[in-house]
């Protein structure tokens, strides 16, 4: 462990120091920031109303409108001559999420996650790749000054020019990778195409940046042959570290120390008994660059709170699976991604690359899945081309409990991404 006395902590010392930290985060927003200041004087709260943990249903809930309308630096708790880094999000669907960091900020964000890092397996003997773009994403930063901390071996290669990665892979020896599910798929099965998989000296994978189901992670550990590992943040909260694997892979170990996770329903905005599922708030309990109080995720998950085989005791945060707004209604039906990634894992003949498409008609909306074969030869066989539709099929109507049109594509058909990939494309406004 990078930090045993903070990461074995007992559940009643965890609690006591999340208190104390939250009473200190209440009055830090209302002495530096005017728009928590308005907030929470017209909800009644101050530190001192701040008793117990539960106290922290007082505080109404920030979104990610809250910081698109306070753009650029409205939610910035210090002045910019205090702001030693700012990253953002791409800004894709309008103004993008400007987020500030402190000295101590960075400082707290490199602990967080050197702690995930050493929790995955991570040692000082590491070569570690890092495969994320470099930017104002917090991806590759976040990692890269953790795995530093920790004192592995950091090679920054970002994103794209994917044969030069796996040369460098061979050539460096690299044991470790840092990038998304997808990428790291697509890596492994270029490395395949360049007859160089077996030269490889990858053991361990820390992805993140977008959702990955048991089934998807399977493949790329085939794939590659590595150990993968999944982590969790967003960059409204400090960007990758809030939560991350250990060995036992049985939840992601949320850093309590740094962030207060609740689980809420919703709709209702109800917080929901422990161990149930629904939409994850988080707020950041020593963040001074741009403090975050309740922040409503819209990742639906679930928590537990018992210590982990492992040894470390903070809680653990189950795989996500999906995001409340990403979430598809389907006739009535609510469907996640993930459930059909789940299904189309389970199919030997089918590579892990797959689009959802959207469409509505006589106003009724329908999806089509589709799959990309694992091998092109198989077209060539229709009975067993209408076999493999039919079973992919069936799964998926027993699984959503609705029809959906299944479309069996050529092998290396369907978009690569870098990034995070882009799996549904909604065609439901365009005229039928």
């Amino acid at each position: 462990m990078f930090q045993k006395d903070i990461e074995t902590m007992p559940r009643n010392k965890i609690e006591e120091l999340q208190l104390e930290r939250l009473k200190w985060l209440v009055d830090y927003c209302m002495k530096n920031i005017p728009f928590y200041n308005k907030r929470l004087t017209e909800a009644g709260v101050n530190a001192e109303k701040i008793k117990t943990l539960k106290d922290i249903e007082y505080i109404p809930f920030t979104t990610k409108a809250d910081i698109r309308d306070t753009y650029p630096f409205g939610l910035f708790g210090q002045p910019l001559k205090n702001i030693v880094r700012i990253h953002a999000s791409s800004g894709t669907t309008g103004k993008p999420t400007v987020v500030g960091y402190t000295k101590n900020d960075l400082e707290n964000w490199s602990d967080c996650m050197a702690r995930l890092c050493a929790a995955a397996g991570t040692t000082d003997e590491d070569i570690v790749q890092i495969s994320f773009g470099y930017g104002l994403f917090t991806g590759a930063l976040g990692l890269h000054y953790g795995l530093e901390k920790l004192g592995a071996t950091v090679v920054p290669t970002s994103s794209g020019n994917s044969e030069k990665q796996i040369m460098l892979m061979q050539d460096f020896k690299t044991t470790a990778l840092v990038g998304t599910p997808s990428y790291a798929q697509y890596l492994g099965e270029k490395a395949r195409e360049m007859g160089v998989a077996d030269k490889l000296h990858l053991r361990l994978g820390l992805f993140g940046s977008e959702g990955c189901t048991i089934e998807f992670r399977d493949q790329i550990e085939k794939t590659l042959g590595l150990f993968a590992t999944d982590n969790y943040g967003m960059s409204e909260l400090m960007g990758p570290g809030v939560a991350g694997d250990c060995r036992e892979r049985c939840g992601m170990h949320i850093n309590e120390d740094h962030f207060y996770a609740e689980i809420i329903d919703p709709d209702t905005t109800e917080v929901l008994p422990r161990g149930s599922q629904g939409e994850l708030v988080v707020t950041t309990l020593t963040k001074e660059g741009i403090p975050m109080l309740r922040y409503r995720t819209k990742d639906i998950t679930q928590i537990d709170y018992e210590p982990c085989k492992c040894g470390r005791t903070f809680a653990r945060m189950a795989k996500i699976k999906g995001r409340s707004d990403d979430m598809l209604k389907i006739r009535g039906v609510n469907v996640f991604p993930s459930q059909i990634e789940s299904v189309l894992m389970t199919f030997d003949e089918i590579a892990p690359h797959y689009q959802l498409v959207l469409t509505r008609k006589d106003y009724s909306d329908r999806l089509e899945v589709k799959v990309e074969l694992a091998d092109s030869s198989l077209l060539e066989n229709y009975g067993a081309l209408e076999k493999l539709r039919g079973n992919i099929h069936h799964s998926l109507k027993t699984v959503l409990g609705i029809d959906t049109k299944v479309s069996l594509v050529e092998h290396q058909s369907l978009e690569r991404s870098q990034g995070k990939a882009k799996r549904i494309v909604d065609l439901r406004n365009q005229d039928n």
